[in-house]
C-alpha cells in the first residue's frame, strides 16, 4: 500500500540521482524533506529550483549532526558510507535508516522484480525489462542502472511491474521491500572496501529476498557455492539456473540449448545460436531473466521473441567496429576482475587487452592467470598499473606495455601492433574514477577514439 509521509521529517543524504529521486517522491507523498550534501552546490542551477518548488529544503556545503534534530527517517544515497559521522550518530540514536530502494517500495503498489549480483546485473535487468514491456504490462526499469527508482515507481498500480537493478549498497538499508521475484546472479569479491568481508557483502545481496513468501520466487545460481548455500534461508519458492548441468526446478543450458524445467517437464526456450549475446556469462544472464519474467507471468513465446532480438547493453562486450580485420570491443563495464574474467572467457584468445584504472585492491591472481592464456599484449593504464604489472609478470605474461593515464595512447598503441586474428578489448577490471566520472564516460571515450580512426 502506498504510504503517506505527512508529519514525517526526513533527511536525505547525498544529492546524486538516488538522493534527488527519493526527495521528490517523499515530498510528493507528504514528507517534510531535507536534502543534504557535503558539497557546496549552486541551488540556482537545474534541477535544484525544481526540487525546492516541490517543497524539498536544500542544505548544501556542510553536514552538521544538528541536521538529525527531530528527524524521523534518514535516507542515505548508495555511495554514503555507514561509517561517516552523521550516519554513525543516526544509528546511535536509533533513527530508522532506509535506502532509496526502500523508499521506492513504499510509494508503489507495483510488483518488484529485483536483480542483484556482482556482475551481469545491467544486462539481465535490461533484458528482463524488454521482456516485460513486450507483454504489454506497464513496466519501468530503474535502480543501479542509472535511473532513480523512487520517482519512476511512485504511484504505479498493482498491474504494473518495476524491474530494479540493485547493488549491495542499495540493499544494505532495505527493511520492508518485498520482491515478487528476485535473483542473485553471482557473488565474487567486490566492494570489500565498504563491506569489509565477503560474508557481509553476500549478506547485503541476500536482502533482496527479504520478506518473500511462497507466492514469491527466489532465483538462485546453482553453479555458485555461496549462493547455493543460501537455499535454507529462502522464504520464497526457489528455482535455479545453471550453465554447468541440470537443475531440479528452473532453467539450464545443455548442448547448445536453453531449457526450462517445471515439475519435471522440460521445455526448449531457444538455442544458443539464436542469441545475439555471446559468452557463457550471458547464457547465465538469459536464464535468470527467463525465470524472473516467467515468475511474473510473461508467456514463453514472448520471452523467446525478445531473447532472439536482444542485442545487449552499451559498454558490456560491445562491438565498436572492425579496422583492417581487427575488431574493437568496449567492455568498460568490466569494473572488477570477475567481470573482466567473463569478458576474457568469451574469446578464444589472441587478445590485445587494455586494462587498469582505479584500483579496488581485489586479488588479481585468477584474472592474470586466465589473461596469460588469452592475451598476446597487455596494455595498462591508470592508477592500478603498478600492481597490475606485478601480477601480470607473476602470471607469466610477457608483453606488457604502459601508457600512463592516456586512453588515446593505449588505443593507438594497440592499433599499431594489432593484426588479424587479434582482437582489441577494453576490459579494465577496475573502476574508472582515476580518469573518468564513471564507466559510461570511459566507454564513450574509448568508442569516440576508435570511431575517429
Amino acid at each position: 500500500m502506498i504510504m503517506d509521509f505527512s508529519g514525517k521529517k526526513i533527511l536525505v543524504i547525498g544529492a546524486g540521482i538516488s538522493g534527488r529521486s527519493a526527495s521528490f517522491a517523499l515530498a510528493r507523498h507528504g514528507g517534510n524533506v531535507i536534502l543534504n550534501d557535503m558539497k557546496a552546490i549552486d541551488t540556482e542551477e537545474k534541477p535544484w529550483p525544481e526540487l525546492a518548488a516541490a517543497g524539498v529544503h536544500l542544505s548544501f556545503g556542510s553536514q552538521d549532526i544538528s541536521l538529525l534534530d527531530g528527524i524521523d527517517i534518514i535516507v542515505p544515497s548508495p555511495v554514503i558510507s555507514p561509517e561517516i559521522p552523521i550516519m554513525k550518530e543516526a544509528a546511535r540514536q536509533n533513527i530508522p535508516i532506509w535506502s532509496e530502494v526502500e523508499v521506492a517500495s513504499r510509494v508503489t503498489d507495483a510488483d518488484i522484480l529485483g536483480v542483484t549480483g556482482t556482475n551481469g546485473k545491467t544486462t539481465t535487468t535490461t533484458l528482463l525489462g524488454e521482456i516485460m514491456k513486450a507483454t504489454g504490462r506497464q513496466t519501468v526499469v530503474g535502480g543501479n542502472i542509472g535511473y532513480g527508482l523512487s520517482v519512476q515507481a511512485q504511484d504505479l498500480p498493482k498491474s504494473a511491474v518495476v524491474v530494479a537493478e540493485l547493488s549491495s549498497f542499495q540493499l544494505e538499508f532495505t527493511q520492508t521491500m518485498k520482491a515478487k521475484a528476485a535473483v542473485i546472479l553471482n557473488i565474487t569479491p567486490d566492494h570489500l572496501d565498504r563491506h569489509g568481508t565477503m560474508e557481509r557483502y553476500a549478506a547485503a545481496k541476500e536482502r533482496v529476498f527479504r520478506n518473500q513468501d511462497k507466492n514469491d520466487t527466489a532465483v538462485l545460481n546453482y553453479d555458485d557455492e555461496r549462493i547455493r548455500a543460501m537455499e535454507p534461508d529462502m522464504t520464497g519458492t526457489v528455482v535455479w539456473f545453471s550453465t554447468q548441468g541440470e537443475v531440479p526446478q528452473g532453467a539450464f543450458y545443455h548442448a547448445g540449448s536453453l531449457i526450462l524445467r517445471q515439475d519435471g517437464v522440460d521445455t526448449l526456450i531457444c538455442h544458443e545460436k539464436e542469441l545475439h549475446l555471446f559468452g557463457r556469462h550471458n547464457i547465465q544472464n538469459c536464464l535468470a531473466a527467463v525465470l524472473l519474467a516467467y515468475a511474473a507471468g510473461a508467456p514463453l513465446d514472448v520471452i523467446r521473441k525478445v531473447l532472439r532480438s536482444f542485442a545487449g547493453v552499451e559498454h558490456r562486450l560491445e562491438r565498436v567496429r572492425t579496422i583492417h580485420g581487427v575488431p574493437y570491443y568496449n567492455d568498460s563495464k568490466g569494473t572488477n576482475v570477475d567481470a573482466s574474467i567473463k569478458a576474457l572467457e568469451a574469446f578464444s584468445g589472441h587478445l590485445i587487452l587494455i586494462a587498469g584504472g582505479y584500483d579496488k585492491k581485489t586479488p588479481l591472481d585468477e584474472f592474470m592467470n586466465i589473461a596469460a592464456g588469452k592475451v598476446d599484449t597487455l596494455i595498462l593504464i591508470g592508477a592500478a598499473a603498478d600492481r597490475f604489472e606485478e601480477a601480470a609478470k607473476k602470471a607469466g605474461i610477457q608483453d606488457i606495455r604502459r601508457t600512463g593515464y592516456s586512453m588515446e595512447s593505449a588505443i593507438m598503441l594497440a592499433r599499431k601492433i594489432a593484426a588479424p586474428p587479434q582482437v582489441i578489448l577494453l576490459s579494465p577490471a577496475c573502476s574508472s574514477f582515476d580518469m573518468y566520472d564513471n564507466f559510461e564516460q570511459r566507454g564513450r571515450v574509448f568508442k569516440g577514439i576508435v570511431n575517429a580512426i
